[in-house]
């Protein structure tokens, strides 16, 4: 059979996106270790408000993805002109979207602050509010960093994603240092590079985007005549999507709200053992974004087999590494901890108990619960991952977190036995749903 991807081709994509999130981990972890120079307060406050960040991001991730799809199925069907109208379209949704968030949050700052974690030491809020206003300063950036890079990876080409990452995650680790190290500016020393490298990075991508040579070109036309048609493909995929990852993030609030409860010690544990949790799922994470482009390119090329196919190759190609990486991540704990400063006995011994829970119990179930899902949205079977999803999250994330966490007085770890549950639920009904076939209900070419 003449296969749509060799080997080959499939690793041109998925090892720059693995480089990509590599950089973003590392970046996260830099901008860890740099905040924990200026105290607790100041780790609590800025991983309290990229809780909230990340409600928002997912939202533009899931705007990407629903483009990505779309693009995919229409290179699928050899509709390159469509292909290139959707990448426009997909443009105008990301910049309208990311210019709402941002006045959302600089108008309402203080009460999503209260609203979430109103029992919060002042110092910690008085870090946060800073944070949270520089920061969604650069939403449409980053919102508009996503569609282009979504437009690359549509084509197969992650590496142009990956350089303008690494270009954008210099200058983020760079202006890091030299705000907080050299001008001493604290929080904000963390959040003016944010800004700056996101309205670079999205300069950049979208002028390259916009060259001729670029099979997904975007075209004057396309970015300035609605098609709402095409807007409604995007949004097909892109809403159910956002709402499954923002009602994931929104209860991750909420645990983390119940964390709070139990003070700063708690709270800084949690911030540091999440940036340290990512290490070990950072190839899942790039095995996601390359799963929406291959199953969306088969299912635009009316191909069910290949489906299966490179469901079942990416799955064990993603199992083997993953395994590998949360095994390093246990083997060099200590070591890992050691970069960050300030930190009490107490709080490094939560950590080493929370990242040990995470990757242990990564190692099988992360794929399936969170890549395998992919291959279902990419095949438009969007809302039964909806709906497992979130009803996984509520009956276990927040009802089991609040049981755990605060009836039984367990705190994060708590949190983390409830987290563990989750991932076994959306395992089952995920892997059901693949091998049952039921998806194939919910195929539609492009």
């Amino acid at each position: 059979m003449n296969r749509l991807f060799s080997n080959q081709k499939l690793l041109r994509l998925i090892f720059p996106l693995v480089i990509e999130q590599t950089l973003a981990t590392l970046v996260g972890m830099c901008d860890g270790i740099m905040v924990s120079s200026v105290g607790e307060a100041a780790i609590s406050g800025v991983s309290l408000v990229d809780m909230i960040n990340n409600v928002i991001l997912v939202l533009f991730a899931a705007l990407a993805t629903g483009g990505a799809v779309v693009s995919s199925q229409l290179l699928g069907a050899r509709q390159v002109e469509k292909a290139r109208e959707n990448a426009g379209q997909l443009v105008l949704l990301a910049g309208a979207l990311g210019i709402a968030a941002m006045a959302l949050c600089e108008v309402f700052a203080r009460g999503i602050m209260r609203l979430f974690f109103g029992s919060i030491d002042a110092d910690v809020m008085t870090a946060g509010l800073l944070y949270l206003r520089i920061t969604a300063a650069s939403f449409p950036f980053i919102a508009l960093y996503n569609a282009g890079a979504a437009i690359f990876r549509s084509v197969g080409n992650s590496k142009v994603s990956m350089q303008v990452s690494f270009l954008m995650n210099a200058i983020n680790v760079g202006g890091n240092a030299l705000c907080i190290y050299g001008l001493r500016m604290g929080v904000a020393g963390v959040a003016v590079p944010t800004l700056v490298s996101r309205a670079v990075a999205a300069v950049v991508i979208l002028t390259l985007a916009a060259k001729p040579k670029q099979q997904l070109r975007l075209e004057k036309g396309n970015l300035t005549a609605v098609n709402h048609k095409m807007m409604r493909s995007i949004l097909h995929i892109g809403i159910p999507s956002a709402m499954e990852n923002s009602i994931f993030q929104l209860g991750r609030l909420v645990v983390v709200s119940m964390i709070a409860l139990f003070g700063t010690v708690q709270t800084s544990a949690n911030a540091v053992a999440n940036t340290l949790d990512t290490m070990g799922i950072l190839v899942g994470q790039a095995m996601g974004l390359a799963m929406v482009t291959v199953v969306g390119q088969c299912v635009g090329a009316q191909d069910l087999e290949q489906v299966r196919y490179y469901v079942k190759k990416l799955m064990l190609w993603c199992y083997t590494v993953m395994g590998v990486c949360n095994a390093l991540v246990i083997l060099f704990l200590d070591k890992l901890i050691g970069f960050y400063s300030s930190l009490s006995p107490e709080t490094v011994e939560l950590i080493r108990t929370l990242v040990t829970i995470h990757a242990g119990c990564a190692i099988m179930l992360w794929p399936a619960s969170f890549v395998l899902p992919n291959a279902l949205r990419a095949a438009n079977d969007v809302k039964f991952t909806l709906l497992v999803g979130v009803g996984s999250m509520v009956a276990f994330r927040v009802l089991g977190s609040w049981l755990l966490c605060v009836q039984l007085g367990m705190g994060a770890i708590g949190v983390w036995i409830a987290m563990v549950a989750d991932w076994i639920c959306r395992t089952g009904f995920f892997v059901g749903r693949m091998l049952s076939g039921k998806w194939k209900d919910k195929y539609h070419p492009a």
